[in-house]
């Protein structure tokens, strides 16, 4: 009897964790595919609902301003009320807001059903990493944190494939409409499948929240807007002041109350600080330099939509194969010593591109350094996220996923920024030249925050990581 009780608790707890992977997996993947898929239609949404340029910038803006600046407060939601519950409440709230875009007749609209799908994107991507660390236990996260790296990685792959496809053969509304299937889906099947987990704090830190929110949302706003009213303008330069002075107040605020959102116990050690500032830069890196690449072969190859995503695929393909094996290594050497090593290899990848790329390179000549720099990601991602929770108590599983999603998605929004402003600032306006001075420069800035971001990663590691690498070198 005690035999067949251990072999069902057994059987339930495996179709538990497989349920996991998929509905979590499904979520991410969904959230993660809009974030490349609307600005591949940008200018088929212009063309439709008669948006100028100022109103069209929004349509990404809304997204990422509150995607950014609620994903900690949704990681502590989650913690207080149950993770699940949280999660499918923002798997319905993505669902309804995509449905909102797809009817939307005009750009106001659309603006406000975007901000509404940032909430609910904000609530999905950093449950979807608490619950399935809360559905494994250590010894095998680290293969399930792969298969969520990858799922998500893909989403980042397709991306631009998906949204050139539909807008072409369909129309525009179709990258909202192909969320609503999928998220019903989820939003039913969650509750059934998934168990539900709570964080450790009695109580929710609401003074936390609304001061982390209130920190954020100036300095996501400065940056998505700095490129438009200028970096040096008093209204940026006051943004970020704000931002700076709420912020340190928050930490102050975490420091004292025995309810934080983000407890300080969580950066006493010094790797999971070295971990979230390489998320940062991985992120700052990643999107900066996707971002241009793809500028540089819509506009000065002249390449369709499709045709950019195809060949970006160089790229976006290659942590997806990579991810799981860079995963079982990461179960035999510190997580965090393939962080560091990912890193520098994609900064040889990213040089590489900035190496080759002129107004003469031609599509197949940035093969090699896409490549590169997608297997170097391909051995951060998992271990990134694996290296992060690796400490984490499991009632501080969902405030360390929540810090490093918060850190990375910060580090998209300051890369496409940065990014954009170093093109314009080289010449990257007009003419396949001047297109490819720009994007060669940004190419030099994601080179130097990959290369960072290893330091970083490698100075966070105690002595001892590095001797399983060492021993295996040696073997």
């Amino acid at each position: 009897m005690t035999i067949e009780l251990s072999m069902r608790d057994t059987s339930m707890t495996t179709r538990i964790q497989r349920a996991a992977i998929v509905l979590t997996g499904a979520a991410l993947f969904m959230v993660v595919l809009d974030n490349l898929i609307v600005a591949s239609t940008l200018p088929a949404i212009q063309s439709d609902l008669g948006a100028d340029l100022s109103s069209l910038g929004w349509v990404l803006d809304a997204y990422l301003l509150v995607f950014a600046v609620l994903m900690l407060t949704a990681a502590a939601l989650g913690d207080r009320y149950g993770r699940l519950k949280v999660f499918t409440g923002g798997v319905v709230i993505f669902t309804a807001a995509s449905a909102a875009g797809a009817l939307a007749p005009n750009v106001e609209v659309l603006i406000a059903a975007r901000a509404v799908q940032g909430v609910g994107g904000a609530v999905i991507m950093p449950l979807t990493l608490t619950l399935l660390g809360a559905a494994f236990p250590p010894e095998k996260r680290a293969g399930a944190l792969a298969t969520w790296s990858a799922i998500s990685l893909l989403g980042v792959a397709l991306g631009p494939v998906v949204g050139g496809i539909l807008t072409d053969t369909l129309s525009w509304h179709w990258i909202f409409w192909v969320n609503v299937p999928i998220g019903l889906a989820i939003a039913v099947a969650s509750p059934r499948l998934l168990e539900e987990s709570r964080g450790g704090a009695s109580r929710l830190d609401l003074t936390g929240v609304a001061l982390a929110a209130a920190g954020l949302l100036p300095v996501v706003w400065a940056t998505v807007r700095a490129n438009t009213v200028g970096w040096g303008s008093p209204q940026t330069i006051a943004a970020y002041a704000v931002g700076v002075v709420v912020l340190a107040t928050f930490v102050v605020h975490q420091r004292r109350t025995p309810h934080a959102m983000v407890p300080p116990r969580l950066f006493a050690g010094r790797e999971f600080r070295a971990i979230n500032a390489a998320g940062f830069l991985l992120s700052f890196a990643m999107f900066a330099a996707f971002v241009l690449i793809i500028q540089f072969l819509t506009e000065a190859r002249h390449e369709s939509p499709v045709s950019s995503g195809v060949h970006s695929l160089f790229w976006t393909l290659m942590p997806v194969l990579v991810a799981p094996f860079a995963a079982r290594l990461g179960r035999r050497v510190a997580p965090g010593a393939l962080v560091a090593g990912g890193l520098a290899i994609a900064a040889v990848g990213l040089g590489t591109l900035a190496a080759v790329v002129d107004a003469g390179a031609s599509a197949m000549a940035l093969a090699p350094g896409l490549t590169i720099t997608g297997l170097g990601i391909g051995f951060v991602v998992p271990n990134l996220a694996a290296a992060a929770l690796a400490g984490a108590e499991p009632g501080d599983i969902g405030k360390a996923s929540g810090v490093l999603s918060t850190s990375r998605q910060i580090g998209a929004v300051f890369g496409v920024a940065v990014g954009v402003a170093i093109f314009q600032a080289a010449g990257g306006e007009a003419g396949a030249s001047s297109i490819a001075a720009g994007t060669q420069a940004g190419l030099v800035a994601a080179t130097v925050a990959a290369a960072l971001g290893a330091a970083l990663a490698t100075a966070g590691l105690p002595r001892a990581a590095w001797r399983p690498v060492l021993a295996r070198a040696v073997d």
